[in-house]
C-alpha cells in the first residue's frame, strides 16, 4: 500500500525522505507520524504522513527533555547548583534518610524514590506539586546515591519542586517563559485550551499473540520495583495511552510524562538548545551542554532491569539508542515511540512522533533507521 508523504527536505537530505517513505509503506494501515530535523539551526527535514504538520501528540517521557533543559538553564544561570544537597532547596526532602542526596544525584536517577508504597491516583499523576508532597515523605527503595533506576513517573515532579523552591515559579512556568514562547515551539508542558483541537488521541499498541506473551512475561509482580516505578501496583494501574488522553494531564503538563508536541516542536527544542536560531544564541553554552550530556549513571538500571545510561536529566542517547551519534548526545525518548535529541558535535537536532504506541514501548524501532539516515546526511553536508 502506498501512502502519501508530505513535507520537504533540504538538498542532500533526499535519502531521509526515501527512508521515511519506505518505513511508512511497511507500517500498519492506520500509521500516522511526523519527522523533523535541524542541522546547525537550519531545518533540513520536515515530513509527515496521515496527519497534519502541526498536529500534536502525547510524547510521554520525551517531556523529561524539556523539563531538564529548564534545570540546565537554571544551573547555567547560577540559580541552581548541582552539588548542593536537595535539602538546601527543599528541606522536607530529608525525611527517611534522603538528606545527603545532591541535585546532581537526583537528576541522574539515583534518589531511589521511584514511587510510593501505595501508588498515585490519576489526579495526583497530573499534578507535580501533589507528587512532590507525597514523595518527600517516602522511604527510598535503595540507599540514595548508591545505585540508579529510572524514576519514570516522578523525576519531573522531584526536580520541578527544586525549581519551584529556588525560583518561586513552577518548572512549567519557567519553561513557557524561557523556552517555548520565545521560539514558538509546538511543545507544551500544559496544553492551552485553544490548542486542544490540534491534539491527536494516543492509540494503544496493536499486538500479535507473541508480542502479548513477551510483554506479559516481562511485566513481573505488582510489588516489584518496576511496577512501583510505573504505578502499576495500585487498585487502578496506570495505562499508557490513558495519560495523554486525559484532559487534566494535558492541561497540567506534568514534567515527567505530560508533554504534548509535534515533531517540529521536539526538534526545535533541541535546535534551540545547541544552535543559533532566529538570531538568538544557543540556550546552552557549550560547557553546560557537555556537562548535562556527560554520562552520570551507567550500567544496570534497577527499574528497567537492563543496561541504561543517563546524563543529567537526559538520556545519554548515543549510549542507549543510537551508537552512531556523537559522544555527549543528549535527549529523551517517550513510551509512545517519540524520540528527540541534540548531537552537539554534528549540530543535529532530531524529533519524531507517532500516534499509535509502538511495541514494546520506548523509542520506536523505526528511529534507528530514520535517525541514522538523518545523521549520514548531516555529516555529508
Amino acid at each position: 500500500m502506498t501512502r502519501e508523504i508530505h513535507g520537504t527536505v533540504a538538498d542532500g537530505f533526499e535519502a531521509v525522505r526515501d527512508e521515511f517513505s519506505a518505513f511508512v509503506a511497511e507500517e500498519q494501515p492506520d500509521y500516522e507520524g511526523q519527522l523533523c530535523a535541524y542541522v546547525h539551526g537550519r531545518r533540513v527535514v520536515d515530513l509527515w504522513a496521515a496527519c497534519e504538520a502541526d498536529d500534536v501528540y502525547g510524547v510521554f517521557s520525551s517531556t523529561k527533555g524539556a523539563a531538564h533543559l529548564v534545570v540546565a538553564l537554571l544551573v547555567q544561570d547560577g540559580t541552581l547548583e548541582l552539588d548542593r544537597k536537595v535539602t538546601y532547596y527543599w528541606p522536607e526532602f530529608a525525611a527517611e534518610g534522603k538528606g545527603q542526596l545532591t541535585l546532581r544525584e537526583l537528576i541522574s536517577h539515583r534518589a531511589g524514590v521511584v514511587g510510593t508504597d501505595t501508588g498515585f491516583s490519576r489526579q495526583e499523576l497530573a499534578d507535580d506539586r501533589q507528587l512532590a508532597e507525597r514523595l518527600a515523605d517516602q522511604r527510598p527503595f535503595w540507599r540514595p546515591g548508591t545505585a540508579f533506576g529510572y524514576h519514570a513517573m516522578v523525576i519531573g515532579a522531584l526536580t520541578g519542586e527544586v525549581v519551584r523552591r529556588a525560583t518561586g515559579r513552577t518548572l512549567q512556568e519557567v519553561y513557557e517563559e524561557r523556552v517555548r514562547a520565545p521560539y514558538g515551539l509546538d511543545f507544551f508542558l500544559g496544553l492551552p485550551a485553544a490548542h486542544e483541537p490540534r491534539f491527536r488521541t494516543t492509540l494503544p499498541m496493536t499486538l500479535t499473540a507473541e508480542q502479548r506473551a513477551l510483554l506479559d512475561a516481562e511485566a513481573g509482580g505488582p510489588h516489584t520495583l518496576t511496577s512501583i516505578a510505573f504505578n502499576r501496583h495500585t487498585a487502578e494501574p496506570t495505562d499508557l495511552e490513558g495519560l495523554p488522553n486525559d484532559p487534566l494531564v494535558r492541561a497540567k503538563g506534568p514534567a515527567s510524562v505530560g508533554g504534548v508536541a509535534s515533531a517540529r516542536g521536539l526538534a526545535g527544542l533541541y535546535a534551540a538548545a545547541i544552535s543559533e536560531r532566529e538570531g538568538k544564541a544557543p540556550l546552552l553554552k557549550e560547557d553546560t551542554a557537555a556537562e548535562f550530556g556527560q554520562v552520570h549513571s551507567v550500567g544496570y538500571d534497577l527499574v528497567s532491569r537492563g543496561h541504561r545510561a543517563y546524563g543529567l536529566g537526559f538520556q545519554a542517547t548515543a549510549d542507549v539508542h543510537h551508537p552512531f551519534l556523537g559522544a555527549g548526545t543528549f535527549g529523551h525518548a517517550g513510551a509512545g515511540g517519540s524520540q528527540a535529541f541534540a548531537d552537539p558535535r554534528s549540530g543535529l537536532a532530531y524529533g519524531y512522533t507517532r500516534r499509535r504506541i509502538a511495541f514494546p514501548g520506548g523509542a520506536a524501532a523505526e528511529n534507528d533507521r530514520l535517525a541514522a539516515a538523518v545523521h549520514r546526511a548531516a555529516l555529508a553536508g
